[in-house]
């Protein structure tokens, strides 16, 4: 006769051999939930993690730097081949989940965790930097590795693909930006590898690349503040020619112009800032240039560029020559005057890129690495500084 079935008892689900009716899925995410804002996508693959910790080629007496380290599946495998490891997180959930990986192992004494914003953490020496970059802080991130007065040997740095992709892109391309040239003046960039979506915990929406950057060394011989205060005017509107970058907008003219007198006091050089004569006149035709050159931007937001739009020249339409018509007639008499140190940095800034560097009508999304080096140095050669 066939034994009766037993019936389960409340205490039984307390039983350590019971079979937990949570799916495997569920249990794995009990810790914690991932915070996608932070970019919190735990790379699970060991494989692709073996292959990023190799492609940096770690020495034993090496100092790895590690941003958003996550749950550690890196940072166990670079302890392994380095010497120490700094790795900066910012959630202390993840933190302690990190210290609680390697805690009671020898690994231990040889991780540093600190916890905050690695764009605003003050960062200790290191040899190389390796991340599973959140994708909100690529391009910081970036920017700050190749500012630091000391660069590391190497970065081995996951981003999504198409930032990824601006990281190579050469001038007329589509990606080409200030991010492209700044980099390549700094550093040596290459491919890695491609890492696809499901290689990650969670999913994130694209794909990742693996770039490697290695700093040049030495280094350029030029100031980094300089450089980069020269490509941020150029790059606001990279479509926009040379002069209307520099010349089409006030504010840039102020900003030089404060710049050359800082630079005229440190060198004993007197200045006359008084109220220019006939001001009036140019203040007003410079507020043409604006309206005309918002007007552009408006039409090339909505219309795009293509490769043709390179080489129009630059003949106004009719919409144009009736705005600016109706400018003339609003001109005001009784505006405030600028002094003569903006309008002679004007004219400065004029003279280098029409005279000196020839560049005037070229848009920063077509200039090479040269073409800036050429016009930082002719802007340094008349007194204009950018830091």
């Amino acid at each position: 006769m066939p034994k009766a079935k037993r019936k389960a008892h409340a205490g039984d689900a307390a039983s350590p051999y019971a079979k937990s009716s949570t799916p495997k899925s569920a249990a794995a995410h009990s810790i914690f939930k991932m915070n996608t804002d932070l970019g919190q996508h735990i790379l699970k693959n060991p494989g692709v993690a073996s292959a990023i910790v190799s492609k940096a080629s770690l020495k034993q007496s090496d100092h790895v730097l590690e941003v958003g380290p996550g749950t550690g599946n890196l940072t166990v495998l670079i302890l392994k081949a380095a010497k120490a490891v700094t790795a900066v997180e910012m959630d202390p959930r993840m933190a302690a989940e990190l210290t609680k990986r390697v805690q009671g192992t020898p690994e231990a004494k040889r991780l540093k965790v600190l916890l905050g914003d690695v764009i605003k953490t003050e960062l200790p020496y290191f040899d190389v930097c390796i991340s599973n970059t959140p994708y909100q802080i690529s391009s910081p991130l970036v920017f700050k590795l190749l500012a630091l007065p000391h660069p590391p040997r190497c970065c081995i740095l996951m981003f999504q693909r198409e930032f990824a992709m601006r990281l190579f892109a050469k001038p007329g391309e589509k990606l080409y930006s200030r991010l492209s040239v700044n980099v390549q003046m700094w550093a040596k960039v290459s491919h890695v590898m491609k890492v696809g979506r499901n290689n990650f915990n969670p999913p994130p929406q694209v794909e990742s690349n693996v770039v490697r950057i290695e700093p040049k060394n030495p280094r350029p011989q030029i100031s980094y503040e300089e450089w980069d205060g020269l490509l941020r005017i150029a790059f606001v509107r990279k479509n926009r020619t040379l002069r209307a970058a520099f010349l089409g907008t006030s504010a840039v003219i102020e900003l030089l112009a404060g710049n050359y007198r800082l630079w005229c006091a440190q060198n004993d050089i007197p200045v006359d800032d008084s109220p220019a004569v006939g001001e009036d006149e140019e203040a007003d035709i410079m507020d043409i240039d604006q309206a005309i050159n918002g007007a552009q931007e408006e039409e090339e937001a909505w219309h795009g560029f293509s490769d043709a739009d390179d080489n129009d020249d630059d003949d106004l339409p009719d919409f144009f020559r009736q705005e600016q018509a109706k400018l003339l007639k609003k001109a005001n008499p009784n505006r405030k005057r600028k002094g003569r140190v903006s309008e002679l940095v004007r004219e400065k800034i004029r003279k280098v890129l029409e005279d000196e560097t020839e560049l005037a009508d070229k848009r920063a999304r077509l200039c090479d690495e040269g073409d800036f080096l050429k016009m930082l140095y002719a802007f340094n050669q008349e007194g204009i500084h950018f830091n």
